[in-house]
């Protein structure tokens, strides 16, 4: 990405983080990403007038409202609520202008599964990040039910779908586990005649089936004997409107956690996280390394588990993170690369491949921004090795408008021996507003530098 395209979206706001002592408090990270988006979709083809709590009201979350408004449904918020009019399954208008996902990758995807059974065009433009992420595994599949697709080279957006007047159900197993992959051909599914099935090898998230039970869609979930999930959902069948209250996302949580284990003298608690089995990988993986992390107040919503985490200052030991836990942590890698830094042995990152086409190279990434701050660490094609110690610091991180980079290196400032600077700042607000706020206010010593 060239200074140009970069300056055209925004100055970058580059921001040091300084070691500190005794994180505490009590905080609630804002709601998870992964429900919001799904919220708002499912909304806006219910019947009846669906109600969201706790919504993230992150760039990307705000992106899949303003693609829900463009085909047809009205989105408003009152006080804390956000009220979705649904238009009905198979309702949806054709845009009179394109749908712009900014830096929202689950929202342009699922969307583009959304309209996959509909027969008009829907043309999607994003910022440059997203228009320079590859479509194709999610395109592939939908083409497969009669999606055409017109779209900048290697299927990138700006591009323009154009649903089969009489589309195919399909039967597709995925080749790489992909939430979102998973989600974009259910969702199409729902206004194609017949039953669509995806196979997951792998499990990944599963909050799109959870979410499609409680709307009332028609799915079933078997299993077969090579352990593979086989997903089916029946097409052209009513959805009707929820209340939806969404938890804290365990995502976001990640930050003040590891912050807490790796500062001297720190005892914090995060209430109301997600707790759903396919999204806690990192919590499982602190705690084989060592982490006094403890769950209270377990309860449920939604059909979700949830819960207040507590934590306190941890020596951690470096473990090996096996590939089949990959997907239930996929986004956490950054930051437990970071908390790795600070174990001591070695933790060796299985099953990485899927990091290489996040935002940026997220592998890559990592693996530099460790290098420059003193770490000791190994970057294998589809794995990670980190030897910890005390972490030198004192570096600057190329962020590559990542913001998981950008909130992890300044988690590992606060425990380095020198301060730690990122590169940009803005883009953390495509995820997490309240990051550099809540950090502070738990005592963390963030500045922009």
């Amino acid at each position: 990405m060239t200074m140009a395209q970069h300056s055209h979206n925004h100055p970058p706001v580059p921001m040091t983080s300084i070691a500190c002592t005794g994180l505490s408090g009590k905080i609630s990270v804002p709601g998870d990403k992964s429900i919001s988006h799904r919220s708002l979709i499912l909304g806006a083809i219910a019947d009846g007038q669906t109600t969201i709590q706790g919504l993230l009201e992150a760039d990307d979350v705000m992106a899949t409202a303003s693609a829900m408004r463009g085909l047809g449904a009205n989105i408003v918020k009152q006080e804390n609520t956000w009220f979705v009019d649904g238009l009905g399954n198979g309702a949806l208008l054709e845009p009179t202008e394109p749908l712009d996902f900014g830096n929202a990758g689950t929202g342009s995807r699922l969307t583009m599964g959304l309209v996959t059974g509909y027969d008009f065009p829907v043309k999607f433009i994003g910022d440059a990040s997203l228009s320079s992420r590859p479509m194709g595994r999610v395109l592939n599949p939908l083409r497969e039910s009669g999606l055409q697709v017109e779209s900048a080279e290697g299927d990138r957006l700006p591009l323009t779908v154009h649903g089969a007047p009489l589309p195919a159900p399909i039967t597709y197993r995925v080749p790489v586990a992909s939430a979102q992959v998973k989600s974009a051909v259910l969702l199409a599914g729902l206004n194609i005649a017949g039953t669509t099935t995806v196979i997951e090898p792998v499990m990944t998230r599963d909050h799109t089936e959870k979410m499609l039970a409680g709307f009332g869609a028609n799915i079933s979930i078997t299993m077969d004997e090579d352990g593979a999930r086989h997903i089916s959902v029946e097409g052209q069948t009513d959805l009707k409107a929820q209340d939806v209250i969404v938890p804290g996302d365990p995502s976001s949580a990640s930050f003040a956690i590891v912050a807490g284990l790796i500062t001297p003298d720190s005892d914090l608690t995060i209430e109301n996280v997600l707790l759903n089995p396919t999204r806690t990988g990192l919590f499982e993986t602190l705690l084989e390394m060592g982490a006094d992390l403890t769950i209270g107040n377990r309860r449920q919503s939604g059909g979700e588990d949830i819960g207040d985490i507590r934590v306190r200052t941890s020596q951690l030991r470096g473990v090996t993170v096996p590939a089949d836990r990959a997907p239930s942590m996929i986004d956490e890698y950054p930051v437990l690369a970071v908390a790795a830094s600070f174990a001591s042995g070695e933790t060796h990152m299985l099953g990485l491949d899927e990091l290489r086409v996040k935002e940026c190279d997220r592998l890559a990434v990592t693996a530099r921004g460790l290098e420059a701050n003193g770490v000791d660490c190994a970057e294998g094609e589809t794995d990670l090795k980190v030897r910890g110690g005390p972490v030198k610091g004192g570096a600057t991180v190329e962020t590559h408008l990542d913001h998981r980079i950008a909130m992890s290196f300044l988690i590992m400032g606060l425990a380095s021996e020198n301060p730690v600077s990122v590169d940009d700042t803005v883009m953390i607000n495509t995820s997490f507003r309240e990051f550099v706020p809540l950090m502070t206010s738990l005592g963390a010593n963030l500045t922009v530098s």
